[in-house]
C-alpha cells in the first residue's frame, strides 16, 4: 500500500508532459503562485465521475486563481486523450500524463480500490494542495467527485 501525503510533508516534485503538448513541474507552478497549488488525481479523462470533477475545477478556476492557487490535473491517461479531454469540457488548467504511475505512487494516489465487490489496483480519486515552498497544506484520498471542490474550497476558507 502506498504511504499518504500528510500536512507538513515535503511534497514530491514532478514534471510531466501535458495536454497542451507542454510539460509542468511541481517546483515552477508552485513558485508562480502566492499560495500554492491544487493537485487532483482522477481515475480516467471523459468518464462521468472525472468529468463532473473536472468541470467543478474548471468552473472555480478563475477564483482559485484570484486567491492565489493553480490548478493541475494528474491521471494515468496518455497526453492524446488529455488533449481530447481538455478541448472537449473546455479545461484551461493544465492535466497532466501520469503513465508510468510514479507521481500517483510517490502522492499515495496510486492503491487498492474496491468497486462493485471487486478489489484491483488503481487511481485513488484524491487531492493535495502544495504550499509554495512545497510542503503539504491539505491531503484528501478517497474524495467523491460531486462536491469534492466545493471541500476544497472550504478547507482553504475560500467559502
Amino acid at each position: 500500500m502506498t504511504t499518504r501525503l500528510e500536512p507538513g510533508d515535503k511534497a514530491p516534485d514532478f514534471t510531466l508532459p501535458t495536454a497542451d503538448g507542454a510539460t509542468v513541474r511541481l517546483t515552477d507552478l508552485a513558485a508562480s503562485t502566492d499560495k500554492g497549488v491544487i493537485v487532483y488525481f482522477y481515475p480516467a479523462a471523459a468518464t462521468p465521475g472525472c468529468t463532473k470533477e473536472a468541470c467543478d475545477f474548471r468552473d472555480s478556476e478563475a477564483s482559485l486563481q484570484a486567491a492565489g492557487y493553480a490548478v493541475v490535473g494528474i491521471s494515468p491517461d496518455p497526453v492524446k486523450k488529455l488533449e481530447k479531454f481538455a478541448a472537449d469540457e473546455s479545461l484551461t488548467f493544465a492535466l497532466a500524463s501520469d503513465e508510468d504511475h510514479a507521481t500517483l505512487e510517490a502522492y499515495g494516489a496510486w492503491g487498492e480500490k474496491q468497486n462493485y465487490g471487486k478489489t484491483y489496483v488503481g487511481v485513488v480519486r484524491s487531492t493535495v494542495v502544495v504550499d509554495p515552498d512545497l510542503t503539504v497544506a491539505e491531503a484528501f484520498y478517497n474524495v467523491r467527485a460531486t462536491g469534492h471542490v466545493a471541500r476544497v474550497r472550504r478547507a482553504l476558507g475560500l467559502d
